[in-house]
């Protein structure tokens, strides 16, 4: 299904009867990435699953966006099909979105799964690698060495660039930038409902100390980490996963 919302088309699908429940991806992932999610909940829960814009079916953002473009999007998403206090569950990028979303509107329960929000502690080389980049850029503005440019930068962003920023390109690279860099801390106190973190134990996208962080900082959090498995732990351990959900949301179900 579509909705159109600010000349921006979203793709999601939506199954299933009872209190409402929205699933929001990680980067570079789209609708399939929770399928088997979707399919659990859906017995128990209304379950809407979104393409967030430039993944999957829907458009690609009008401009490079950050978290609060994003987070207006589902805003409006659940204002439009007037989705009452719903119950997050993000993944990754999808769990930046929950925290901003759930700072300042009603939602039931939150569940952060592997989630980003927190300013990642950079290494030296990292720097290094940065101010490489960024010198590099300015350089190839000169004249002469300018009519090089568009190779230039390609070669380097291919030696410097993250795996996720190699495989976007435009508008999505500049986006990425943006929402990388944003630290939502200050946002975790603000968050009144009971959140559950559920980590992989092995995560090095966004490693467990993260989801620690998170326990402190928001008011009724609780943190379960999985052992031996990493950044997609809600995949790679599935049916811990569930169980443990399905414990959080038992008294949100159907007939409740």
């Amino acid at each position: 299904m579509h909705i159109e919302i600010d000349g921006v088309k979203v793709n999601y699908i939506v199954s299933g009867e009872g209190r409402n429940v929205i699933l929001l991806h990680g980067w570079g992932q789209n609708i399939q990435a929770f399928q088997a999610v979707h399919k659990f909940l859906e017995s128990k829960f209304r379950v809407y699953t979104i393409d967030f814009p430039g993944f999957g079916e829907s458009d690609h953002p009008p401009v490079p966006w950050g978290i609060e473009d994003y987070t207006t999007l589902v805003e409006k998403f659940v204002k439009s099909l007037q989705i009452n206090d719903p119950i997050l569950i993000g993944h990754s990028f999808g769990g930046r979105v929950s925290i901003v979303y759930s700072s300042r509107n009603d939602v039931r329960k939150v569940i952060l799964v592997d989630s980003a929000g927190v300013k990642p502690k950079r290494s030296l080389d990292y720097y290094v690698k940065v101010y490489t980049f960024k010198s590099a850029k300015y350089l190839l503005k000169l004249p002469i060495i300018n009519k090089y440019e568009k190779e230039l930068l390609g070669k380097l962003r291919s030696k410097f660039g993250s795996s996720d920023y190699k495989n976007t390109s435009g508008v999505l690279q500049q986006t990425m930038v943006k929402v990388v860099n944003e630290d939502l801390t200050h946002l975790m106190p603000k968050i009144k409902v009971p959140t559950l973190l559920i980590w992989g134990e092995d995560d090095t996208a966004t490693p467990v100390s993260d989801g620690k962080l998170m326990e402190k900082l928001i008011p009724d959090a609780g943190l379960v980490v999985l052992k031996g498995c990493g950044h997609f732990s809600y995949l790679e351990k599935f049916n811990e996963f569930a169980v443990i959900v399905d414990h959080f949301l038992k008294k949100d179900g159907a007939n409740n």
